[in-house]
């Protein structure tokens, strides 16, 4: 599968492969994906094509495991060995920016003009990362069940409120149909939280920290749109429409597709497995409004170029390389995540008009929000984490947001206020 989509970027570079051999700077690059095979052959490929491609630079390239790739950055930048190129997550960016681990990219913003403005990693108003694809959520039922418990179909254009939602969840509950109404996918932990639940929060009204100042979670974690949120979430667990925080990562893998939950919350990259399942009548629905618009996250991971580079235009050469859409067709194609630009979706399998996951892209480029972009956001995430965790397991709800925005705060207070 990997060498048929990789044709059409291997093409790119023909002309140019009979190079006289002249001595090539090396450039080094570390990347999140070890043990992923297919998303290693793909930057391999990448890899290839550019070495082959010119005669000024050579990268070479080593993998870490995704768990302990941000540790082994972090005591890299300490100890001064840094890659050339650096992989970094989206919402991470601003942290290692701030720190001093990235500098800006070296390529003018306007070529990425047409990119997801997910992929677009920007801090203090200058571009330091592009992705090559994007991650994006949405609500997966089957067409039958909406027919079945009489809903109406929400659009992109015009998706359930937050009262139409919580009716679609009690009529599923009310069928004796499904084990749970609603699976949002409590067996995964970590970034998902923020990622797929803080969304739901700003579509109350609130957030994680105020983006007007970035200086306080005050007001905006424990407002009334919060609490309000915060009373919400704990009702889809005491209320019985979702697994609890102690759900097997068996159940969240299979269970929407054997019909023990009506819907499912998840991710692009889920959606090619879930429909060679045999899931026929899939839908991928908007998140719901729930008062303050809809949105979902967005930013994945991203290619970027460490201050420690003493040859930042050959890392930015192979970065502008890598963004080439024949490239993000082929990850698209193999990982199922949505291309950065609608020309390489137009091109996609599953991203193309009429493909079965061409709404992804449209959800992308409409409803994504960027987690809160701040260097703090690295200590924030986890204790909105365990808020959320905690609230769901039954914590006060007022006093658990106080409590974290007394965390948040005294972070952001203890680090100068991040730059802002």
């Amino acid at each position: 599968m990997i060498k048929t989509a990789l044709v059409a970027a291997s093409s790119l570079v023909l002309a140019t492969t009979a190079l006289p051999a002249l001595a090539q700077t090396e450039l080094t690059m570390w990347y999140h994906g070890a043990g992923n095979e297919v998303e290693s052959a793909i930057i391999s490929q990448i890899i290839d094509d550019f070495n082959a491609s010119q005669s000024d630079w050579t990268v070479s390239i080593e993998s870490f495991p995704q768990e302990s790739y941000n540790d082994s950055v972090v005591a890299a930048a300490l100890a001064g060995n840094l890659p050339d190129i650096v992989d970094v997550d989206g919402p991470v960016m601003p942290n290692w920016a701030w720190a001093g681990y990235l500098q800006p990219l070296p390529i003018d913003q306007s070529k990425f003009d047409n990119f997801l403005p997910g992929t677009k990693g920007i801090w203090d108003g200058q571009l330091y990362s592009i992705g090559l694809w994007d991650a994006a959520v949405a609500l997966y039922a089957r067409q039958s069940t909406l027919d079945e418990l009489g809903l109406r179909t929400p659009t992109l254009d015009s998706p359930w409120t937050g009262e139409e939602f919580m009716a679609a969840l009690d009529a599923a509950k009310a069928s004796g149909n499904y084990e749970y109404a609603l699976d949002l996918g409590m067996a995964w932990t970590g970034e998902w939280y923020p990622y797929a639940f803080s969304p739901f929060l700003q579509s109350f009204g609130g957030d994680i920290v105020d983006r007007s100042t970035y200086k306080t979670a005050e007001g905006v974690l424990n407002g009334d749109a919060a609490i309000a949120f915060g009373e919400w979430w704990q009702n889809l667990f005491t209320g019985g429409y979702v697994p609890g925080t102690s759900q097997d990562p068996a159940d969240r893998e299979t269970g929407f597709i054997e019909g023990d939950y009506a819907f499912s919350w998840n991710g692009n990259w889920s959606g090619v497995a879930t429909i060679e399942a045999g899931v026929d009548d899939l839908v991928f629905l908007p998140a719901p409004d729930f008062g303050s618009g809809n949105v979902i996250g967005a930013a994945s991971w991203q290619f970027a170029v460490s201050t420690a580079s003493e040859h930042p235009d050959g890392a930015a050469a192979f970065i502008e390389f890598a963004t080439q859409d024949a490239y993000l067709t082929a990850f698209s194609d193999a990982l199922g995540l949505a291309p950065s630009t609608a020309s390489a979706a137009a091109a996609t399998k599953n991203y193309s008009s009429g493909g079965p996951m061409e709404v992804f892209f449209g959800l992308s480029n409409d409803q994504g929000l960027v987690r809160p972009v701040t260097p703090g956001y690295v200590v924030a995430a986890k204790v909105f984490e365990k808020a959320l965790a905690d609230i769901a397991n039954g914590a006060d709800v007022a006093d658990t947001l106080d409590a974290a925005v007394d965390e948040i705060n005294a972070d952001i207070e203890k680090n100068s206020g991040y730059g802002h």
